[in-house]
């Protein structure tokens, strides 16, 4: 559940931002699971910051740009699901994440997938569950 403290983490796992995915979007501290990266990812999307995403988005899918086009959600919370580490290099994450846009409620449920390289995790790519 989400803290009403300013300073809590949007992921909802950290009592405060910097001692939670702040040390990874702005801290320069590498995720060190494929579900940390994603709530980190998160994070990173309720802040509208462009730069860390694009940066762990795997070089073979990443867009070349980034933008965050108004009317912008309100995010609302996140619940990761499933953390699955299939080997070394794979893992996948399957979440849902809450956000209002123009007063209706909606929910993204996606089963991501992530690879580690050079040492850190990047989101490769994502599906929606029928």
């Amino acid at each position: 559940m989400k803290s009403s403290s300013p300073d809590a983490c949007p992921c909802g796992l950290g009592p405060t931002y910097g001692g939670c995915c702040g040390r990874f979007i702005t801290g320069g501290v590498a995720a060190p699971t494929a579900a940390a990266l994603m709530r980190s990812r998160y994070t990173a999307y309720v802040r509208e910051d462009a730069d860390y995403l694009l940066a762990t988005w795997h070089l073979s899918t990443r867009p070349s740009t980034l933008s965050f086009d108004p009317p912008a959600p309100r995010w609302l919370g996140l619940d990761v699901r499933v953390h699955a580490q299939a080997d070394a290099v794979n893992a996948s994450v399957e979440f849902v994440a809450r956000y209002r846009l123009a007063g209706r409620a909606h929910r993204l449920h996606e089963r991501s997938r992530f690879v580690h390289e050079a040492g850190r995790w990047y989101y490769l790519d994502g599906q929606m569950p029928a």
